[in-house]
């Protein structure tokens, strides 16, 4: 039998071994636990922030964000359990949690590292099925569906991650040997299997399909504003608001995508010291090649939330609000005074046949009332951005205010002749009576000359190359305002 003292020496020698320390000086150590330090406070605290804010703002609270918040706790629970850790072994210049801790500790960063990469590839085959196939997205975009793909995506990482436990590679320590991952440096039939199956299955593929969805996201969205932009005026108002919502969904596919930018970026030279690994060339890895790409794929977690702090107006104000030292996040109020070509082309259509259905009243009076030009008054945006007639009147209170209004339009006419090209309208009603009046009153004086200045301009801007001249088939637009 095995007594307990031979035993003690055994289980030292396997510890010693397990461990493996490497030669490298003391303040590479502490260099690597400042910047741990820095990477795990970063990472709890802003993907907290996140968590707090999609929770206390119902309007964030929405399926899509779902997602935002499920890499948000994946990202908070990567730092919450492999920053410390690595701050204490960074401390002792060694492993110092056995063999067991070290399990522990590359399972849980597995677990949530994989879950981080196939969440977003989650958001992106959502965006897609919300921009190029919305009838589908409105099937399969319920609660119920969003939750059973949010679990299915914490299954599949944790398959992944199991797998070390149960043979299929191991864990092992890395780099500097102060933290653990699988081992993909033991060139074996299971450890080449198992990182060559991970990069493909967690990194490679879901890489590949991110980038097909988003680039026909890019190609649904460049095709609808083409045809909105082709259409021009007579562009329905369901193309509109279909513009609308694709233009919505693509700012959170954009917010999205400089996500999944980062996350890979941080990966990548993981992925390419474990694909050299995988490759037979491990021998030419130093321990600070290896530990780097660890401690920058480990840093992916810190992104996300200066991201959408970044980008995302809603999640700045919420905080805002919530914090009063984050009250710098809150964006400055500004009026959008751009506004896009489709909205623009709907507006001007319905302002054009509102003001050709729209009615002109000729006013007649008694001897001492003169028959007067009819002004269109362009309303304000809140009315309609239509027109109305304003029949003008001499010798009345009324009258006088019409006329001082009428008359100072008629001071600025290049101003008016801008609004009126901005609405598209082209004015019948003013041809109309220009055209009565040079046929059935040559006599009368124009004493108000509007009609040129402020009706004959809407067509001139429908046909510049028709202005009033001699020749021109609208010269009597011209009227007797230059005698006037």
């Amino acid at each position: 039998m095995w007594s307990t003292e031979s035993m003690e020496p055994d289980n030292a020698h396997t510890q010693r071994s397990f461990i493996n320390k490497v030669d490298v000086p003391d303040h590479a150590h502490y260099i690597v636990a400042v910047f741990v330090v820095v990477i795990g406070t970063l990472g709890i605290t802003g993907n907290a922030l996140v968590m707090l804010a999609v929770y206390s703002n119902k309007k964030l609270r929405n399926l899509p964000n779902y997602f935002i918040m499920n890499l948000a706790v994946s990202d908070f629970l990567m730092a919450f359990t492999q920053s410390p850790i690595f701050f204490i072994n960074c401390l002792y210049k060694e492993w110092a949690f056995g063999e067991t801790g070290c399990k522990i500790y590359a399972f849980c960063g597995a677990l949530f590292g994989i879950a981080s990469m196939i969440n977003l590839l989650a958001i992106s085959i959502d965006r897609y099925l919300v921009i190029t196939k919305p009838l589908q997205a409105i099937h399969w975009g319920s609660k119920r569906r969003t939750t059973l793909a949010i679990l299915l995506v914490w299954l599949y990482s944790l398959a992944w991650s199991l797998a070390p436990l149960v043979g299929w590679s191991s864990y092992i320590p890395e780099g500097l040997m102060t933290s653990c991952t699988w081992d993909y440096v033991t060139y074996t039939l299971a450890n080449r299997s198992y990182t060559m199956m991970l990069c493909c299955f967690v990194f490679f593929i879901p890489l590949g399909i991110i980038l097909y969805c988003y680039l026909f996201m890019f190609l649904a969205i460049r095709k609808t504003s083409r045809d909105v932009e082709r259409m021009g005026t007579q562009v329905r108002k369901s193309t509109l608001i279909k513009q609308k919502s694709m233009k919505s969904e693509w700012k959170l596919a954009k917010i999205a995508f400089v996500v999944i930018v980062v996350y890979v970026l941080s990966w990548s030279p993981y992925a390419c010291v474990t694909l050299i690994s995988w490759a037979g060339h491990a021998d030419i890895l130093s321990p600070y090649s290896k530990a780097v790409p660890a401690i920058i794929a480990k840093a992916s977690a810190i992104y996300n939330p200066f991201i959408y702090a970044i980008i995302h107006n809603k999640y700045r104000m919420t905080l805002a609000a919530k914090f009063p030292c984050l009250r710098f996040l809150s964006p400055t109020p500004r009026k959008d005074t751009s506004s896009s070509i489709s909205e623009s082309s709907y507006r001007d259509s319905v302002i054009s046949r509102q003001s050709t259905a729209s009615r002109t009243h000729f006013i007649t009076a008694c001897p001492d009332t003169v028959f007067k030009n009819v002004g269109m008054e362009p309303l304000g945006r809140k009315s309609g951005d239509s027109f109305r007639s304003i029949p003008s009147y001499r010798g009345s209170s009324r009258g006088r205010s019409y006329k001082k209004r009428i008359e100072q339009k008629s001071q600025a006419p290049e101003k008016v002749r801008n609004t009126t090209h901005r609405t598209g309208e082209l004015n019948f009603h003013g041809i109309f009576l220009g055209l009565l009046r040079k046929l059935f009153f040559p006599h009368l004086p124009s004493t108000h000359p509007p009609l040129v200045n402020h009706l004959a301009p809407a067509s001139m801007n429908w046909f510049p190359a028709l202005s009033p001249s001699p020749l021109s088939p609208y010269w009597f637009l011209q009227g007797n305002a230059a005698t006037a």
